[in-house]
């Protein structure tokens, strides 16, 4: 069953925020992903645009387990079902052009997730990192994010209800680049079973 909404939280990484030439804006930044944009482990990424800078985005996701609505940071991470490893797939050139975020970011296979979802682990501070062909492009840790996990979930719920299935990305770390048809992405978080998906471009 798809989740009923995506939520994904953006500048949540100083050094992220810094490349993208943007400023902290004092509270996180969410935005709605379709559900329609998910796409399991070892699936094929479809670019819509081939023409497009079209960006991977590694992130730690999280599974709401159980309805969430004005939760306290304290008892946020009661919610949660489990963790897992995502990538925000971001089409630059209408993210620049829209001046919003959902489009740009919800075509099919944009929200490549798990492999697994694990339960009962702590997310504080592990590795995330991200290789495109083989070559490292991301490398942080997530205790380098700027609103916790708990953060997050307390935010996002003042506004919405979290539903069980609910996804939340939790932002992604710098060294962010364009994908291409050909390549292959490999995602990790900590020392779970890798992210692996390929690349083509959608049929016209």
């Amino acid at each position: 069953m798809a989740p009923s909404k995506i939520i994904a939280v953006g500048l949540n990484y100083r050094d992220h925020i810094k490349e993208m030439q943007r400023s902290e804006i004092g509270s996180p930044l969410i935005w709605f992903k379709a559900p329609s944009s998910l796409l399991p482990h070892n699936g094929i990424i479809r670019v819509a645009f081939p023409e497009h800078k079209t960006d991977f985005e590694t992130e730690l996701a999280v599974v709401i387990g159980w309805t969430a609505k004005n939760a306290t940071v304290e008892r946020a991470l009661d919610h949660v079902l489990g963790y897992t490893i995502a990538e925000d797939i971001s089409d630059r050139d209408l993210q620049r052009s829209e001046k919003q975020f959902s489009r740009c970011k919800s075509f099919d296979t944009y929200t490549p997730v798990g492999p697994f979802v694990y339960t009962e682990v702590e997310t504080g501070d592990l590795e995330i990192s991200l290789r495109q062909n083989g070559e490292v492009r991301q490398q942080a840790r997530t205790s380098q994010m700027i609103y916790s996990v708990a953060e997050i979930i307390s935010f996002a719920s003042q506004s919405l209800s979290l539903l069980p299935g609910d996804l939340i990305l939790t932002g992604t770390p710098s060294g962010v680049g364009p994908i291409r048809a050909g390549d292959e992405l490999v995602a990790r978080v900590g020392d779970w079973p890798v992210l692996q998906n390929r690349v083509e471009d959608a049929e016209s």
